[in-house]
């Protein structure tokens, strides 16, 4: 099983005329994913890949509607000055939303998360690589070939803050013979429209994930948030990696959620939660194979 996407999950993306647009959904679309149509302000009736393009998410929709399609979500290659109307267009036509787009204004990020909560829709991301279920089913730029399909007893769910971290993880996960079910880029901003704990909850409930890794940074509380949770509500095994331990203080690291005001976010603040918190911290990414087998 998996959380979020399957194998029947059907998109469209906007921002496909782009060089990124255009390269990740061919990706996407040799991988299996069903992308229905394009989306480009002024770009309408041109073709990408042998998909569609439309000027406007609604002309995409009606089309798709058309051909007997239900659009679910809507992925976004789009430059950060554009992304909040881009955002807004596809939740106002009731759309989920993946951002891949970094450096997009805060106050920007805080309307689109507000008015995602207002229709009652998914914002993942900014700053997202996406999410993938192996085999089935990948919205975003993660390198497909390093994940497997879930292997009996030895699937696990993937949340990250990092998506370079998240592939280097991944990978020893599959040399060892775990199968992921599904892995999740939240993104790097310090402003997120899902977070640890949205994706935990699900983790928990999805019950051919048998055990999670969580791979978090310094810089914000989302992983001493995901501590205190993870103590009062999972059951399922987790073991984490945090990032940052050798940054020298004060240090902004790349990711703009990265960064430590005072005592908190620091990466002995998080590493003190997810301990008391019964998580099985690894120091390195090739130790967590080791606890997962504890």
């Amino acid at each position: 099983m998996s959380i979020i996407i399957n194998k029947n999950t059907k998109a469209i993306i906007q921002g496909i005329t782009g060089h990124h647009g255009s390269f990740h959904t061919k990706v996407m679309l040799d991988y299996g994913t069903k992308i229905i149509a394009g989306v480009t302000p002024n770009k309408g009736g041109l073709k990408v890949h042998g998909l569609p393009v439309f000027g406007s998410v609604n002309e995409a929709i009606m089309y798709s509607k058309k051909e007997g399609h239900k659009i679910e979500w809507s992925m976004l290659f789009v430059p950060a000055l554009n992304a909040k109307e881009a955002a807004h267009e596809a939740l106002q036509n009731g759309l989920n939303i993946i951002i891949l787009t970094e450096h997009i204004p805060i106050y920007d990020v805080l309307e689109i998360i507000n008015y995602a909560k207002k229709k009652k829709r998914i914002v993942i991301g900014p700053n997202s690589p996406g999410l993938i279920n192996p085999g089935e089913c990948k919205l975003g730029i993660m390198p497909h070939k390093i994940f497997t399909k879930n292997k009996e007893n030895k699937k696990i769910g993937v949340v990250s803050r990092s998506g370079t971290l998240t592939y280097e993880i991944v990978n020893e996960l599959t040399k060892a013979g775990y199968g992921q079910s599904t892995c999740i880029g939240i993104g790097g901003d310090p402003i997120l429209g899902t977070d640890f704990i949205d994706i935990l909850k699900q983790f928990e409930q999805d019950k051919e994930t048998k055990q999670i890794v969580m791979v978090g940074e310094i810089g914000g509380d989302a992983e001493e948030k995901a501590a205190k949770f993870i103590k009062k509500n999972i059951k399922k095994k987790v073991v984490a990696y945090i990032a940052g331990k050798c940054a020298p203080k004060g240090k902004r690291m790349g990711h703009a959620g990265a960064i430590i005001s005072g005592t908190e976010g620091t990466y002995e603040a998080k590493i003190k939660a997810l301990v008391k918190s019964r998580v099985e911290v690894a120091e390195h990414p090739s130790e967590i194979i080791r606890l997962l087998n504890k």
